[in-house]
């Protein structure tokens, strides 16, 4: 056994969208030995399943093929690259038959698997009969009439029998993001399922890579630190038997590969870090330790595992009407009072026609002010109410599309009834299903995954590793004992009278970046000196974040603590208007979140406030 081997793993797709320079530029590095790509979303998946409805052939992430097989399929073969892919989507064999053709018209030969067993919509019937019944996991909520699609998070395994058997390429349908890099490992390194460590570990490097140049200084605080955005590299995580990695990117690429950059990425969209809950481990990466150990180069170790629960997430979606967005530009003094007005006229206009034509009124509407920080609520700056140019955006929801289609034929008319200088109205609006997510839990036991190559089954493993109880051992959202001790000490510590202290904002003291599951955003927030974490433990409590968003935040704020990494992840609920396609927020994401936190008011002592200014940490 090679206990010095190195597998190289390149992330070429973060999302469904991104850019086509990724896999070329993996490829052409010769830095890697596998690709994996990610495309899917939660609301992907209606999307496919939309696609796949009006045409049986398609169903799966189509630039997999067209664009980013096409530009490095023969160079994938001739180099001995493997690749493994969640493009499948719904139809993953429709993908691999597509591929197929490609390889034909391109004149190479090459293995291809394909995974199934995610589609959960056949059980849907026996599900609605089960006691006790389906619970959605954050509302409650029993299941919806009218899904639309229903798919498991599958786990690594089936990638790994896939790779055993000799696929060049394997193609999923759903399985957890960082599953497409696990499999790999698993295959390469022969582990087992009960090694949970070093599955932890995998899986680590696979989230760190699977939101592509998130992991090499995309979306990073101190954008300004990071070079060539234009050449930014794809990530590369360079992975050991023991489950450590090194984090790093194509020789002359833009980006940066940092410890804060992947501390960052490390705690985007998870929620207790001590229990980041996987189909194959359940992952601890509160004692995992980042070191840069050359340019662009991290090395990444730490992490621990617990054995798996016995249940796959199920991330189901379902109609609920129709939703709209529409947008106008506003230019000239009062910018954002003429927007605002106009947009109150429209809304009471459509009002207004609706009942005349025997229609309900809208269902929901929202009205937001862009360029005058609407999303910030009363953090807003003031002087973003003296902007000359604001954009109007108008959104609203609706059980019948025809009411929806009256309210996008209203907008364009206020550029000659109502606010001089409004323009940009752009073509019409369209009206567009309104999706909502859904998600529970599902047994193993309901689901069997499948592995086809080349049109012959491959036998799976019957080895199970054994089950954890859903929350044994590992945090049940409070905080330990000792970490409220330390706390207290720091409050003490903090709150002297001798000492003189100023305020400076969070962002002079922490990075931090935010995401979303569902309608809950997650925002982690890592120390830029681990000294300072003991402060940031005294201010940075759930109730003062909850108080200092709270025009966004319905829900409880729960802290963790990631002592490795110097930092806290605060898992936000009921933040994003209903998250998704639900939300009517411009920011149904949780992109921003991050941002306004790191406006907050820290208290520290003056001489550290003095230090910072002179030594530029932070301008």
């Amino acid at each position: 056994m090679n206990s010095d081997k190195i597998i190289r793993i390149g992330g070429a797709s973060g999302f469904w969208g991104d850019s086509s320079v990724g896999a070329p530029q993996l490829v052409a590095s010769g830095q890697v030995d596998y690709l994996a790509f990610d495309y899917l979303a939660e609301l992907t998946m209606s999307i496919l399943a939309a696609a796949r409805m009006k045409k049986p052939e398609l169903g799966y992430a189509t630039d997999f093929v067209t664009v980013a097989m096409r530009s490095v399929l023969k160079d994938v073969v001739a180099k001995g690259i493997r690749v493994v892919s969640n493009a499948g989507g719904v139809n993953p064999e429709g993908c691999a038959q597509a591929l197929r053709a490609l390889a034909e018209e391109l004149g190479v030969q090459v293995k291809i698997a394909v995974v199934t067993g995610d589609d959960v919509m056949p059980l849907l019937p026996a599900l609605r009969e089960q006691q006790p019944p389906v619970a959605e996991l954050q509302s409650g909520a029993p299941l919806p009439a009218r899904v639309v699609t229903a798919n498991a998070y599958l786990g690594a395994r089936p990638i790994q029998a896939a790779l055993d058997a000799g696929a060049q390429i394997v193609i999923t349908g759903r399985c957890v993001d960082s599953a497409v890099t696990l499999g790999i490992l698993m295959h390469e390194f022969g582990w087992q399922a009960d090694e949970f460590d070093r599955l932890a570990g995998g899986s680590l490097a696979g989230h760190i890579i699977e939101c592509g140049c998130q992991g090499t200084g995309g979306l990073h605080t101190d954008w300004q630190a990071v070079p060539d955005w234009a050449h930014i590299g794809y990530p590369i995580v360079e992975c050991e038997r023991d489950g450590s990695f090194t984090v790093t990117k194509p020789a002359g690429t833009g980006g940066l590969v940092a410890p804060q950059v992947v501390a960052e990425q490390m705690l985007y969209e998870i929620h207790d870090p001590a229990a980041y809950l996987l189909p194959d481990v359940v992952c601890d990466f509160t004692q995992v330790t980042m070191v840069q150990t050359g340019p662009d180069r991290v090395r990444v170790t730490g992490a621990r595992g617990l054995a798996p629960t016995g249940s796959y997430k199920v991330s189901a979606t379902y109609l609920d009407g129709y939703k709209t967005s529409a947008q106008l530009t506003i230019v000239g003094l009062q910018a954002v009072a003429k927007a605002r007005r106009t947009g109150e006229a429209i809304f009471e206009r459509v009002g207004e026609l609706l009942a005349a034509q025997g229609l309900a009124p809208l269902s929901r509407t929202h009205l937001e002010v862009l360029g005058a920080e609407s999303g910030w609520g009363p953090l807003a700056a003031p002087g973003a109410l003296a902007t000359r140019e604001a954009v109007l955006r108008l959104t609203a929801c609706h059980a019948d599309k025809r009411a929806l289609e009256l309210l996008a034929r209203e907008i364009a008319p206020a550029g000659t009834s109502f606010a001089p200088g409004t323009t940009g109205a752009g073509g019409r609006a369209s009206v567009s299903p309104l999706i909502r997510q859904y998600a529970f839990l599902l047994d193993k036991a309901q689901l069997a995954a499948r592995v086809v190559l080349d049109g012959v089954e491959v036998a799976l493993s019957t080895l199970d590793s054994p089950a954890l109880a859903l929350g044994q051992g590992r945090g049940d959202g409070s905080e330990s004992n000792q970490a409220e001790a330390q706390a207290g000490q720091a409050r003490a510590a903090i709150n002297t009278e001798s000492a003189a202290t100023v305020e400076l904002p969070l962002i002079r003291l922490a990075w931090a970046r935010s995401g979303d599951k569902g309608d809950t955003s997650n925002i982690g927030v890592i120390a830029r000196r681990p000294e300072w974490l003991p402060l940031l433990r005294a201010q940075l409590t759930p109730e003062r974040v909850k108080a200092y968003l709270a025009h966004a935040i319905q829900g409880r704020v729960t802290r963790h603590e990631v002592p490795g990494i110097a930092a806290f992840n605060f898992v936000c609920e009921q933040a994003l208007g209903g998250g998704g396609m639900a939300s009517l927020n411009n920011d149904a994401l949780g992109k921003g979140m991050a941002q306004m936190l790191l406006t907050l008011p820290v208290r520290v002592p003056a001489d550290l406030a003095w230090n910072l200014t002179t030594q530029g940490d932070r301008s």
